[in-house]
């Protein structure tokens, strides 16, 4: 039997390292489906719910696995359904490539069932490489390319190949004219700045007595050169939320994330230091870095085409962050700035009393801060964690301590709900050797989670530690958009947009056959916590929580209070237990001593 078109696809990925890909079934892609058939699942094909699914879950794979994420779907709706999830990939920097069908080559341009303009569909999301199978010749070069751009540009590409280019006889290119051969290598590489520019750089950083850093994904590889550069300069370190496991919080002069979501301590770094150095990070909210004027500045990231931006820095140095660092570390001065190192600690372990005091406070039925403050000392070594987007992500990034083995990730730039258990599953498989817990809130778990936990059953027994703990926040409410409208818009909550109907999220775990767990009382959430992760397959821990516990930023402006303050007075629905639990959140930053649960 000849070798088809689609046979050479999945033989090519196999080549390229691909171990799965994750997809939905349909009849664009008959002739890679059964290729995959003749192949014995190899690689292996990963069933989700729906297409969005399949990209999220590739996102996923490739930001824990450091591997391309791949994903396959059909033509016209299907592949209209994987944008989201490409969309999340290009935004965060993620190398993950879209296999898609197209309708057969003789009906295109005829108005033919599912037709889609793919080319013209994904000219944004995959703007670094898109383009159209429809010779088998063409075939080895147009993935190989998609392939190394993916890598090469950290992004998505896409490759549409129609249904009747599947099961044509595949032939490779020929040594003639208008062939495009290929090559499978794609070797390894780094980018390192001149020495002048470290020069000038290392001149900056050695002038200030009150330096910080800031870090992002960008500077995962590079933990060790991070903390030197932050001993030698004694400066403290704050952390883009996509960066949050770029370093250890165990770290007493690491502040924690920076922004809406960030920590008091971060806040007060960018705004009393005369030094900032920014490693591997675009953070998009300049009002939270350093007033313009105030700090000379340093940035260093491997893209040229997103360096220079946020901030009038002085030097950028654009190269790879370990190897940047290790040239630019023999340069500084060491010894200096202690005082502000001190002063940096100091607001860090302050901070982390507050933050403790946040989360004993009592609430109705219970404080949504304790459920993930009760988590953090659980959490395994080598847990993996997702979060979804929503007010779990505060809670998520103000009381999740990353140890130096553990990693986590959220859609950071997108902030698109509905990724935390579709990452999950991809981080299941990028390491099905460790835990994953995803920290969803109930509106993303009813907009794809639910579905998704069919995804988790039905792939159980493939991972060799078969624990994915999803942690549910069910408040009944679209808790942060819900605040959003009374701290920016002034306006009350608007019910019939905001409120969410009360869904047994355990109970319908347990009809999956996974172990389900409905925590009603603050007493019981650390057992529950504590069962999820010592469960002998999935689990989904439902924890009834008081949506009038505020996100409080770590540093409110006059207009947000009087904004908020107008919501009370316009009559919101939840007024008094608002003012209730927003005094008692933010009393805490004041008080002395120690508090417990309750008072």
């Amino acid at each position: 039997m000849s070798k088809k078109v689609a046979d050479h696809v999945l033989e090519r990925l196999r080549e390229w390292g691909v171990e799965q890909v994750f997809g939905y079934p349909g009849d664009g892609i008959n002739g890679l489906l059964a290729a995959w058939g003749r192949a014995e699942d190899q690689p292996r094909f990963v069933q989700s719910r729906h297409e969005e699914m399949s990209a999220f879950q590739a996102v996923g794979y490739a930001k824990f696995s450091g591997r391309l994420g791949v994903c396959a779907a059909t033509s016209g709706p299907g592949a209209i359904h994987l944008l989201n999830g490409l969309y999340d990939a290009k935004l965060d920097h993620v190398p993950v490539l879209a296999i898609v069908g197209q309708t057969h080559r003789s009906a295109m341009g005829g108005s033919y069932q599912q037709e889609v303009d793919l080319h013209t569909l994904f000219k944004d999301v995959a703007s670094d490489f898109v383009e159209t199978v429809t010779v088998p010749e063409q075939l080895p070069n147009v993935l190989d390319r998609a392939i190394r751009t993916a890598y090469a540009r950290r992004a998505p590409t896409a490759v549409i190949i129609p249904g009747d280019v599947q099961e044509l006889d595949y032939a490779p290119p020929t040594h003639e004219f208008r062939m495009v051969p290929s090559s499978l290598d794609f070797g390894s590489w780094s980018t390192v700045p001149s020495q002048e520019s470290l020069e000038r750089a290392a001149e900056v950083l050695n002038s200030g007595e009150r330096t910080a850093i800031l870090i992002g994904q960008g500077a995962a590889g590079a933990r060790a050169e991070v903390e030197r550069v932050a001993e030698l300069l004694g400066a403290g370190v704050a952390k883009a939320l996509l960066g949050k496991d770029a370093l250890s919080d165990e770290l007493p002069y690491v502040t924690g994330s920076i922004g809406l979501l960030g920590t008091r301590p971060s806040y007060e770094l960018m705004r009393d230091c005369d030094t900032l150095l920014t490693i591997g990070s675009s953070f998009p909210y300049s009002q939270f870095l350093p007033e313009f004027g105030k700090a000379r500045a340093v940035q260093i990231d491997l893209d040229p085409h997103m360096i220079g931006m946020r901030y009038p820095y002085e030097v950028n140095l654009v190269g790879d962050a370990k190897a940047t660092l290790e040239r630019l570390i023999p340069l500084l001065d060491p010894g200096r700035g202690r005082e502000w190192y001190d002063t940096v600690c100091a607001n860090v372990t302050r901070w982390r009393e507050v933050m403790r005091r946040r989360a004993e406070q009592s609430a109705d039925p219970i404080n949504p801060e304790y459920v993930a403050r009760a988590l953090d000392p659980l959490l395994p070594d080598n847990a993996i964690v997702t979060s979804d987007s929503g007010s779990t992500s505060n809670w998520y990034a103000r009381h999740l301590t990353m140890r130096s083995g553990m990693r986590s990730s959220l859609s950071g730039t997108l902030a698109t709900m509905g990724c935390a258990v579709p990452y999950a599953i991809g981080a299941k498989f990028a390491h099905p050797d460790r835990p994953v817990v995803a920290l969803v809130g109930d509106g993303a778990m009813q907009m794809n989670g639910l579905a998704e936990l069919i995804t988790a059953a039905k792939y159980r027994d493939r991972w060799q530690d078969p624990r994915l703990v999803v942690g549910v926040w069910n408040n009944r409410d679209l808790n942060q958009v819900t605040w959003e409208l009374r701290a920016m818009g002034g306006a009350p909550s608007f019910l019939p947009s905001q409120e969410l109907p009360d869904v047994q999220y355990a109970s319908f775990a347990r009809s999956l056959g996974l172990t389900g767990i409905r925590v009603e009382k603050p007493e019981d959430v650390e057992a529950a916590w504590r069962a999820g992760l010592e469960a002998d397959g999935p689990a989904v821990i439902e924890f009834l929580t008081d949506p009038a516990v505020p996100p409080i930023p770590p540093h409110a402006t006059w207009e947000q209070m009087e904004s908020t303050a107008a919501a009370v007075l316009k009559g919101d629905a939840d007024r008094g237990a608002m003012i209730r639990q927003g005094l008692k959140a933010k009393v805490q930053e004041f008080l002395p001593g120690h508090g417990k649960r309750g008072e």
